[in-house]
């Protein structure tokens, strides 16, 4: 089928399904398509995968079924463009893909489709574990920690590397604080010594990592607690930029104790609200 011929069917149609989503991409990659598309490699359409994750995961979060349907439309968009890409190089295509995907949820679901036992959803986790690594080849628990990407974001990360680290683990949430006094503690020893930028960064990491061990024992996601931490922060900035506007004032001109005396009078008056 020419390009030509892929343009007027798709133009006929009133309902579109996957088949033809990949044809589109393939039209618009094609000479007689979108000079921007045509122009996009892996790396140059990289962080519009992760920035429409993100709407995803705001649309869950908002528990926004319509917004959902949409940002799961601009993430499937994504994963049919690095295909095509894929498919011109003659490497892989998207049924390939598929399966590539269906093959390892089977190989991994042998519970549902094998002869193994299990009733859990725990004991679901370690079956998916051991298999997982037995694909990978993964012998020690170094070879899981160093196979964590790197480039995710580093509280995610953390978590991640003390769970699949849990023989080397805190007690439990007592034992874990007990060492965020003692990380603090040598931050502010390295502060008020005047160590390098160096070392104060190095005592910093020390302290949000075990932060984020803390979280683990609490069962408290931290990019959960954070981003709700600065959704609150956001709020209280609102509440106080509103009341020294109403005054004919100018943040940038107060103190932060005037402007901490603002919040707590406003704070209160919300209360009673």
């Amino acid at each position: 089928m020419t390009v030509n011929e892929k343009i007027q069917m798709l133009l006929e149609k009133n309902e579109y399904d996957f088949e033809d989503l990949v044809m589109i991409l393939e039209v618009l990659r094609s000479e007689q398509g979108c000079p921007w598309d045509r122009e996009q490699d892996h790396k140059s359409i990289r962080k519009d995968l992760i920035e429409e994750t993100y709407e995803v995961i705001e649309a869950i979060d908002t528990e926004n079924p319509v917004l959902l349907r949409e940002e799961l439309g601009d993430v499937l968009l994504q994963v049919v463009f690095h295909a095509q890409i894929e498919t011109e190089e003659n490497r892989f295509d998207i049924h390939d893909v598929a399966n590539d995907i269906c093959a390892k949820l089977i190989h991994r679901h042998p519970h549902v489709f094998g002869g193994v036992d299990a009733d859990t959803s725990d004991q679901v986790l370690v079956n998916w574990e051991k298999i997982k690594s037995e694909e990978k080849k993964r012998k020690t628990v170094t070879d899981k920690l160093r196979a964590i990407p790197p480039m995710l974001p580093a509280l995610m990360r953390a978590e991640k590397v003390g769970k699949k680290a849990k023989c080397f683990d805190f007690a439990d949430a007592d034992e874990a604080m007990e060492k965020v006094r003692e990380e603090l503690a040598e931050l502010e020893a390295a502060l008020s010594s005047g160590e390098s930028d160096a070392r104060a960064e190095e005592e910093m990491g020390d302290l949000l990592l075990t932060v984020t061990s803390l979280c683990r024992k609490l069962k408290i996601d931290p990019e959960v607690a954070l981003n709700h931490a600065t959704v609150k922060f956001i709020d209280r900035f609102a509440i106080v930029e509103d009341a020294v506007l109403k005054s004919g004032r100018e943040m940038e001109k107060m103190s932060v104790s005037e402007l901490n005396r603002i919040w707590d009078e406003n704070k209160h008056k919300k209360a009673k609200n």
